[in-house]
């Protein structure tokens, strides 16, 4: 049986920070965790770059009666990513998507605000984000989140999670990150 690269996201960013200290200097950079899940594991990277670590709340779009799949996600800002495909070829309406998009704004509303405790966000003017997630299903609260941060920073450095779809190109320098945990 072959050993898992990271024993649980806390390790998954030790070792990505570790990763990354040795391609190049950080200065000015804010490491952005998606809760839950990454976190954890953008803890360890800011930890390791010595950077500033914030959140960066979206949620996920549920399928009507079918919660768990995702027609798309929404991010602060406004920014809403529909999985049209799956939209059109299931004949979702409008109203459900709205009904979809109202319940989950207030969600993320709520999560920020508990999340948060009262602290404003990081500011990201004149930074460099690293964006960190603990794993991508099928993207769409990914895309939501890099569509809303670059709206705030011209440079963004989405990094890829330790989980991601085989059908997406595994990005570079850091494509080696994408594995399975072991718990």
């Amino acid at each position: 049986m072959t050993q898992a690269p990271f024993h649980n996201r806390q390790d998954a960013g030790r070792q990505l920070g570790a990763h990354l200290i040795g391609l190049h200097p950080w200065p000015d950079t804010v490491v952005l965790g998606l809760p839950r899940g990454g976190v954890p594991v953008a803890a360890g990277v800011a930890r390791a770059l010595g950077a500033p670590l914030d959140i960066f709340v979206v949620r996920k779009l549920g399928l009507p009666g079918h919660a768990e799949v995702a027609m798309g996600a929404i991010a602060p800002g406004g920014v809403r990513v529909l999985n049209d495909e799956l939209v059109r070829g299931l004949g979702v309406s409008a109203g459900a998507i709205a009904a979809a998009e109202a319940r989950e704004a207030a969600e993320l509303a709520r999560r920020e605000a508990v999340y948060r405790a009262g602290r404003a966000p990081l500011g990201l003017a004149g930074q460099t984000a690293l964006l960190i997630d603990d794993g991508v299903a099928t993207g769409f609260t990914l895309r939501a989140a890099l569509q809303a941060v670059r709206a705030l920073l011209p440079l963004l450095w989405p990094l890829p999670a330790w989980r991601w779809p085989s059908r997406w190109p595994r990005p570079k320098p850091a494509g080696s990150w994408s594995r399975w945990p072991t718990r």
